[in-house]
């Protein structure tokens, strides 16, 4: 029972927000109320849950040895010894086959797509987490796989969904933005000049990353605001109107910088998202005047 309890722990619950991306091609091609196309959804975020999970053993089990000198991964499963190697290998081989096997049960592409989630894990954990920018820009490029999953995951049973491109780079910036905010917090907090619990943190300043927080920031505020005005998605929705959620985002991307330089909280994404209560209300503002305005 306590090993169960462990392996459900390594495979990171909280983290499975992350997946929620899988419905964004669903929304904005207004099929919510499409029930064959909401169960389909709704399956792919739950496969993508199980693959994340599967990574998030797999990586743990690599990065043992470093964890157990981090001052928060130490207390994971595996780094304190308290989910055996074995057991956590054998749990993740047993997951794996069953995310692969649900997977073609909704298709190839989305099978497909899924396998290179694997592939691209693997990079990014034996070379591309290791090299600066790259680890970032690997972690903005699972993001938009997740997304275009959510589009692939549809086709069979509504092959008119599609994902605007400046949707996509939006989701790329934005997470490129979490990612940088995540390593900056990193630095100021674990780096120690050595760099022996993240050694990519050797190739960064403070300025450096303060940089690319700016950058991403803009970024991701151009895309986004380029994507509501743009011909084609004016015309798939009848209305220019989608524009006045621009200062919802702003306002949420400028409250979770508010969080990380002030509270010093960017170490953890997806905790701020779960435990702050005006962001949350940002988030759900704009998701409620975005499905009023597309009229999904």
């Amino acid at each position: 029972m306590n090993l169960g309890l462990a392996f459900l722990e390594n495979l990171r619950p909280r983290q499975w927000t992350k997946n929620l991306l899988l419905f964004a091609g669903l929304i904005f091609a207004k099929k919510l109320g499409d029930t064959p196309c909401l169960l389909r959804a709704i399956a792919g975020a739950v496969i993508f849950c199980g693959a994340s999970g599967v990574i998030y053993v797999m990586n743990d089990v690599a990065d043992r040895q470093m964890d157990r000198l981090h001052p928060d991964k130490r207390n994971r499963p595996i780094a304190s010894g308290r989910l055996p190697v074995r057991d956590a290998v054998q749990g993740a081989l047993l997951l794996f086959v069953v995310v692969v096997v649900a997977a073609f049960v909704l298709g190839q592409l989305f099978l497909a797509i899924v396998l290179f989630v694997f592939v691209w894990n693997w990079l990014y954990t034996r070379w591309l987490k290791r090299v600066p920018i790259l680890d970032v820009t690997g972690i903005g490029m699972s993001f938009v796989i997740r997304a275009v999953a959510g589009v692939l995951v549809l086709l069979p049973a509504c092959p008119q969904v599609g994902i605007s491109p400046w949707l996509l780079l939006c989701t790329f910036f934005l997470s490129l933005y979490l990612g940088s905010c995540k390593r900056r917090d990193e630095f100021k907090k674990i780096f120690t000049g050595q760099g022996r619990t993240r050694p990519v943190l050797r190739g960064y300043t403070e300025p450096m990353l303060d940089a690319l927080i700016g950058v991403s920031f803009g970024m991701t505020m151009v895309m986004y605001s380029l994507y509501t005005v743009w011909p084609d998605t004016v015309a798939e929705f009848g209305t220019r109107d989608l524009v006045y959620t621009v200062p919802m985002v702003l306002a949420g991307m400028g409250r979770y910088q508010y969080l990380v330089y002030q509270e010093q909280m960017g170490g953890k994404p997806h905790e701020i998202l779960l435990n702050d209560s005006l962001l949350q209300l940002i988030v759900l503002a704009w998701i409620g005047t975005a499905v009023w305005v597309i009229g999904v």
